[in-house]
């Protein structure tokens, strides 16, 4: 999850299967992940990697979809030792990006 080298950034791979629950009624025809579970993921993954709970989302911008079964890219950057900026992107494609404030 993370890399060894950085100890101030991890990475996570996301994809979510088009069996999940949510996507039944998000939407119906054009699914589509919620932003929900992808700021669940991003607090899930900074638990993991900083033992950190989020106190807080400070902010969160939902740039572009992420459909069921695409792959996409979550990273986390620690801005200090409270904050952290995350970014969901697939490919070139920033999905989402926001700051969140851990609490131990």
């Amino acid at each position: 999850m993370s890399d060894a080298a950085d100890p101030a950034s991890c990475v996570r791979t996301l994809r979510f299967d088009a069996s999940h629950p949510s996507f039944a009624g998000h939407f119906p025809g054009q699914p589509i992940v919620a932003g929900v579970l992808l700021i669940e993921a991003a607090a899930s993954a900074l638990l993991a990697w900083r033992g950190l709970s989020v106190r807080q989302v400070v902010d969160a911008k939902f740039l572009a979809p992420l459909r069921p079964d695409e792959t996409a890219e979550l990273e986390l950057v620690a801005l200090d030792s409270g904050r952290f900026r995350f970014t969901v992107h697939r490919g070139a494609d920033i999905l989402v990006r926001g700051t969140l404030e851990g609490a131990a």
